[in-house]
């Protein structure tokens, strides 16, 4: 599989800005596909989260994959085998170039940085688009994703597959039914270390011949090839201009049920008590606190919600008085009411505590639902998704913020969600990402 090499940028910009012309017809008309129909799928990524999402889109009912890009050509064969079909490419904007008649959604399942890129120009070619958590690099390019799918009319829904859940519905549904009354704080922890204390290596090694570093490195800026796997295929998440650390890889999950349930927004406040970045990488331990403004399910006006990760988590001495001698989860969340608390291990199912309060108490107990399979549903015009864009966006950009935070330690920023500005001049630098030449969002 090669790149071809006529298809230029220059063609590329060409192809979508006559598609950007005509998709709000083809976003709302030619392209809505009805209800029989099959729809045509194409992959952005190939093996990891990706071939999970593609895989679990493929075994929906009359799906066909079309195309399937990554940068990384060693990375094709084992989903060549399983979609042998499909055709290969290994620079997304080729593929869009080509297929762009020929696919009805896409999934972007690649490293974070390039999320917004590879999404906005798809949308603007009238695509509907499921898109890995978190769901851009930075607070602009969420805006971004979220106008643009809401101005398009498209059907979007980002990675938080566990929404779908019976453990995440039976959550959500007793903290709305006020099982443990009003909520006073939550606290939410990942046990996983997305950081690096370590200065940046000064060597350059030798690019592998099946990885375009390239087309990898996308919009961010230029710079040698570190071996190791110190970037590709995994521990982007641990450098500043790739991944979010922990708090992007493992947020947008656990923290997902306060925002359901909860009907939470942006925090006003957002302070890190944590560990900053190095230059060029994520802190391995975090703590920040965001306060909300308060709802009809808070017990007062304003709701703190504080975040562990690394070392600080779990946060013992918080849960130790509330777990009744239960061994905490790696992962997971507590939630403190004015009549008990709610703990959820992540992935595992709520428990009410103090359990004698609890004892007859009859949980809720909702079915599984198919996260995908309700992605595939509803561009065909059955249904709406439930992480679509205008839920995920908040969501995301909550995380987002805690991200800047961690660069202005023992700091409390005030966050203004609808000028997209905090009330410290520095932290603005971190709002928006400056794009290698070349390599910029469309406008």
């Amino acid at each position: 599989m090669k790149t071809n090499d006529q298809t230029t940028r220059r063609t590329f910009l060409k192809t979508l800005g006559l598609a950007t012309a005509t998709a709000p017809f083809l976003a709302n008309g030619l392209l809505a596909a009805p209800p029989s129909q099959r729809i045509r799928h194409a992959s952005f990524g190939a093996s990891g989260m990706a071939r999970t999402d593609l895989d679990a889109i493929a075994r929906c009912h009359n799906v066909e994959i079309v195309a399937i890009c990554d940068v990384d050509t060693a990375r094709m064969d084992a989903v060549k085998k399983a979609h042998p079909k499909a055709r290969c490419y290994q620079d997304w904007r080729e593929l869009l170039d080509k297929e762009a008649r020929h696919i009805d959604s896409v999934n972007i399942s690649t490293p974070d940085h390039m999320h917004a890129p590879i999404a906005l120009a798809t949308m603007q070619l009238g695509k509907h688009i499921y898109a890995q958590k978190p769901l851009a690099h930075n607070l602009h390019e969420t805006r971004r994703l979220v106008t643009e799918a809401r101005t398009r009319k498209l059907v979007t829904q980002m990675g938080i597959q566990g929404h779908a859940g019976a453990y995440f519905q039976t959550t959500v549904q007793l903290l709305k039914g006020g099982a443990i009354g009003k909520i006073k704080e939550i606290h939410c922890w990942s046990n996983k270390r997305w950081g690096d204390t370590t200065p940046l290596p000064t060597r350059t090694d030798p690019i592998p011949p099946t990885l375009n570093w390239d087309l990898w490195l996308g919009c961010a800026t230029a710079r040698p090839y570190l071996g190791n796997a110190y970037y590709h295929p995994g521990n982007w998440r641990r450098r500043l201009d790739f991944g979010v650390g922990t708090l992007g890889d493992m947020a947008c999950h656990i923290l997902d049920a306060a925002f359901d349930a909860l009907g939470l927004t942006t925090p006003i406040t957002i302070t890190s008590t944590g560990d900053a970045p190095t230059p060029t990488n994520w802190p391995v331990n975090t703590k920040v606190t965001y306060l909300f403004n308060g709802t009809p399910h808070t017990a007062t006006p304003t709701l703190p919600l504080t975040w562990h990760d690394g070392a600080s988590a779990p946060p013992a001495a918080i849960l130790a008085p509330h777990l009744e001698g239960r061994k905490p989860s790696n992962e997971g969340s507590l939630y403190i009411g004015t009549h008990g608390i709610l703990y959820l291990p992540h992935t595992s199912a709520p428990q009410l505590l103090p359990t004698a309060q609890f004892t007859q108490y009859a949980k809720p107990r909702p079915k599984n639902r198919n996260h995908w399979d309700e992605f595939i549903q509803a561009c065909r015009g059955n249904g709406k998704t439930s992480a679509n864009f205008d839920y995920a966006g908040p969501l995301t950009e909550t995380v987002l913020l805690g991200g800047v935070a961690q660069r202005f330690p023992n700091r409390t920023l005030r966050w203004n969600s609808r000028t997209l500005n905090f009330d410290h001049p520095e932290a603005n630098t971190h709002v928006q990402r400056t794009y290698r030449k070349g390599w910029e969002i469309p406008a």
